[in-house]
C-alpha cells in the first residue's frame, strides 16, 4: 500500500513538473530581440541622439506589452555597430533593430531579409575633430593625413560626401577604421591626426582637448546621416500583430523625443550614455528636436536612401542593387500614426529637403521658453 501511494505521488509530481515546464514555455513563447548599434562610454548599455534611446530607457516597448506576460523584450547593444549587427541578423539572433543607412544597405545587398519600418533619426551631423594644437584647420588640410573613420557605419558615406564637397576623395587621406571609443583614445594620444565623428567630441572641445574644425550642419540635408528601425522578414510574417505594437511603441517614443516640452528630459536620458547634457545642448543649438527626430517615411527619407544606395554602389560597397521602394513596409507606421492621432504631428519634406507640410510638433515649446 505504501509503495502504491509512493508511486501515485511520484506520478502526480511528474505531472506537476510537466505542467510547470509547459506553463514556463508558454509564458515566454514570444521574445522580441531588439538590437541597437553602439554603446555608451565604457561599454554601458545606453546610446544617445535618437528616439530609440528614449524608447529603451522609458520602456515604451515593454509598456506596449504590459498586458501580455507571454511576450519578452530583450535589448542588446553592439559596440561593433552596424557590421556586427548584420552578422547577428545573418545568424538569426535579432528580430527588430535600429541601424544607420549604409550598414542597412550593405546587409540588404548581401541578402539579409529585412524590412524598413520607420525612421529613427534624420539629418544627423558629422564633426571633424583634431588635437588642440593641430595645424589642420579644414577638410582641405587632411590630404596625406592619418584620419580615423568608423568604416561600415553611416559615418563612412557622410565622410566621403564631406570630402567630395571639398575636392578630396578617400585616396587623398590615410584612413584607419576605429570604433568610437578607440577613435577618441587615438586622437587624444596623437595616434591619428583627425577623426570624423559625432557628438562625443563636443565636450572634449569644450574642455580644450580637441578642436572642431568642420561640421556639415549647414548642409546636413544633403550630407547628413540617417538611421531607421527595421524588422526581419521572418519575424514580421510570424508576428504581424506584435510588429504593429513594436512600431506603435517606437512612434510614441519618437513623439515624446520630438516634443520640445521634453527637451531637458530627453537630454538627461541621452546623458545616460556617459556624455554630458551640455554636449546635446550644443549639438542641437538653434534647431528643434523634430528636425532630426521623426519616424516619417516621407519623400525626403526615401530620396536619401535612394541617393545613399547610388553612392554606396559607386564606392563599391554593395554587392548588388537594393530596391528601396520594395524594402519599405510603411503600413505599420501608417496605422500607428492614425491610431495615435499623430498623422499631422511631424512636418514632411520633399526629396530635396524642402518642407511640404507643417507639423503640430513645431508649435511645442520647451519648459524654459
Amino acid at each position: 500500500m505504501v509503495r502504491k501511494l509512493a508511486s501515485m505521488f511520484a506520478l502526480a509530481l511528474s505531472a506537476l513538473n510537466f505542467c510547470a515546464l509547459a506553463a514556463t514555455s508558454a509564458w515566454a513563447e514570444t521574445e522580441i530581440r531588439i538590437a541597437v548599434p553602439g554603446t555608451g562610454l565604457d561599454g554601458r548599455p545606453f546610446v544617445h541622439s535618437t528616439s530609440v534611446a528614449v524608447a529603451h530607457v522609458q520602456r515604451f516597448v515593454e509598456d506596449e506589452f504590459k498586458d501580455q506576460p507571454d511576450v519578452k523584450v530583450t535589448w542588446t547593444f553592439f559596440r561593433g555597430a552596424g557590421p556586427v549587427i548584420n552578422e547577428a541578423i545573418a545568424a538569426g539572433q535579432i528580430d527588430v533593430f535600429a541601424l544607420g543607412d549604409l550598414p542597412a544597405l550593405v546587409g540588404k545587398s548581401r541578402g539579409l531579409r529585412t524590412r524598413l519600418l520607420l525612421s529613427a533619426s534624420v539629418r544627423e551631423p558629422l564633426y571633424l575633430a583634431v588635437p588642440a594644437n593641430s595645424d589642420i584647420h579644414s577638410i582641405a588640410d587632411l590630404k596625406g593625413r592619418k584620419v580615423s573613420q568608423f568604416r561600415g557605419t553611416n559615418l563612412q558615406i557622410a565622410t566621403d560626401l564631406a570630402l567630395a564637397a571639398h575636392g578630396l576623395t578617400e585616396k587623398d587621406v590615410r584612413f584607419v577604421s576605429l570604433d568610437s571609443a578607440a577613435a577618441v583614445s587615438a586622437l587624444l594620444s596623437g595616434n591619428v591626426d583627425a577623426v570624423f565623428g559625432q557628438v562625443e567630441y563636443l565636450d572634449l572641445a569644450r574642455n580644450g582637448l580637441v578642436k572642431i574644425v568642420y561640421s556639415n550642419k549647414d548642409e546636413v540635408s544633403a550630407l547628413g546621416r540617417n538611421a531607421a528601425i527595421f524588422v526581419t522578414e521572418d519575424f514580421e510574417k510570424a508576428h504581424p500583430d506584435t510588429t504593429q505594437k513594436v512600431v506603435n511603441a517606437f512612434v510614441k517614443a519618437a513623439g515624446f523625443t520630438a516634443d520640445e516640452a521634453n527637451r531637458d528630459k530627453v537630454f538627461e536620458i541621452w546623458a545616460k550614455s556617459g556624455l554630458p547634457v551640455s554636449s546635446f545642448v550644443a549639438d542641437h543649438q538653434g534647431e528643434r528636436l523634430a528636425w532630426r527626430i521623426s519616424p516619417l517615411i516621407d519623400p525626403y527619407t526615401i530620396g536619401r536612401y535612394k541617393a545613399q544606395t547610388e553612392r554606396a554602389k559607386a564606392y563599391g560597397l554593395l554587392k548588388k542593387d537594393v530596391d528601396v521602394d520594395a524594402w519599405l513596409e510603411p503600413k505599420y507606421l501608417d496605422h500607428a500614426l492614425k491610431e495615435l492621432g499623430l498623422e499631422h504631428f511631424w512636418p514632411a519634406y520633399d526629396a530635396k529637403g524642402d518642407k511640404i507640410s507643417d507639423g503640430e510638433v513645431e508649435k511645442t515649446r520647451s519648459a524654459s521658453q
